[in-house]
Order: C-alpha cells, then structure tokens, then sequence
C-alpha cells in the first residue's frame, strides 16, 4: 500500500451521521476485484441513478470535490458489516483520510490496514470543521501524520492519537503480511532452532 506521511487538500464535508459501510460500497459490488473499478463503487446509490448517469445534486459529483482526498464526516463513520471494500472504495475515489467524532470499529481497523488514515476528534471540533468547509467550498485541510495533527481552512491545528504501530506501518506503507515480512530472518532462524531442538517434530 502507498505510504501516508503528510497529505494536503480538498476536503468533502459528509454530513451524516452513521453512514455504514452497506452505503459507502453496496452489497452487490463485494466480490468486484480490487482496483481502480471502486472509485465508482464508493457511495454508488448515492452518487448514480439506475441507468448509471450520475445524480448531480450529490456533493461527490460535484466541483471541486470530485478532487477530494479527506473527508468530514459525521458520527459513527463506517458502522454496518466488516466489508473491506468500503475502505477499497474511499482510497479509489482519491480520499486517504476521513476525519469523524466516532467510528465502526471494524472499518476501522480494515482502514488502518489499507492504507486509509482514521482520524478521530471530539464532536464539537468536528463540527467546527464542518461549518468552515461549507461556508468555504473547496476549503483545504492539511494533514500530518508524524506530527499526529490536523490543519484546519482557518490554520488551526489540532491534535490526533493513533496507535504506534498503526502510525509506523501507515508511515511505511507496510500492511500486515509485508510488516511481518520484516521479521523473515527472525522467523527462519527460529525454525532452524526448533527443528534441532525438536527434530522428531519435523521428521
């Protein structure tokens, strides 16, 4: 996965609450590879009519947040089913980041592990956010993720936690399978031990 260290841009304000993953990639769309097709995917009720023309009136499909790469979102992001695919969708459309008061706990996790920074900040500066990026449309924020803070439109910064590990594997790029590769000499030479500690186990 990319890595994620510092990310600027538009962000698209999102406010609902308890937008759940059956939204953010609907059922049908699950077993669709990996790939470029889930920039499409993403919020795909929401974003298209039947025929597949797109609905104008909603915030994705227009400018300039056809360009977001973070979002504001409401509380309880990500609730619903542990579908990845609802991470996969954000990333394909170009959003690294969502920012919210609360999320599902599994999408959370799922984002952490693909390449999708979760940033958590209490309800009333979310709030805050949100009303700057509406009343400025197409408002930046800046996000930096070894300083752990967000920018707002207006310069304020505020402060995220996140856990040491997830923040070094994101920092890297590393997601689990390649993180524990880094243990591959580590590994082996525990299994040369164990085979001369306890050959009749290999024979």
């Amino acid at each position: 996965m990319a890595p994620f260290a510092t990310l600027c841009g538009i962000a698209v304000p999102l406010e609902e609450a308890n937008l759940d993953t059956n939204q953010l990639c609907p059922t049908r769309f699950n077993k669709v590879p990996k790939g470029a097709r889930f920039g499409q995917i993403l919020l795909h009720d929401r974003r298209f009519n039947a025929d597949g023309s797109e609905k104008p009136e909603y915030i994705l499909n227009q400018e300039p947040y056809r360009h977001a790469v973070i979002a504001v979102a409401g509380r309880n992001f990500g609730v619903g089913s542990s579908r990845e695919t609802a991470v996969f969708g954000l990333i394909g459309f170009g959003i690294r980041c969502v920012i919210a008061p609360s999320f599902g706990d599994i999408f959370f996790g799922n984002a952490l592990r693909n390449g999708l920074l979760p940033v958590r900040l209490p309800g009333a500066t979310v709030a805050a956010l949100m009303r700057e990026l509406i009343a400025q449309r197409g408002a930046r924020l800046g996000i930096d993720l070894p300083d752990q803070t967000v920018t707002g439109p207006d310069g304020t910064v505020h402060r995220f936690e996140i856990a040491p590990l997830s923040k070094r594997r994101l920092l890297r790029g590393l997601d689990e399978i390649a993180h524990t590769g880094e243990y591959a000499g580590a590994i082996r030479r525990f299994e040369d031990d164990a085979k001369k500690s306890f050959p009749w186990f290999y024979s």
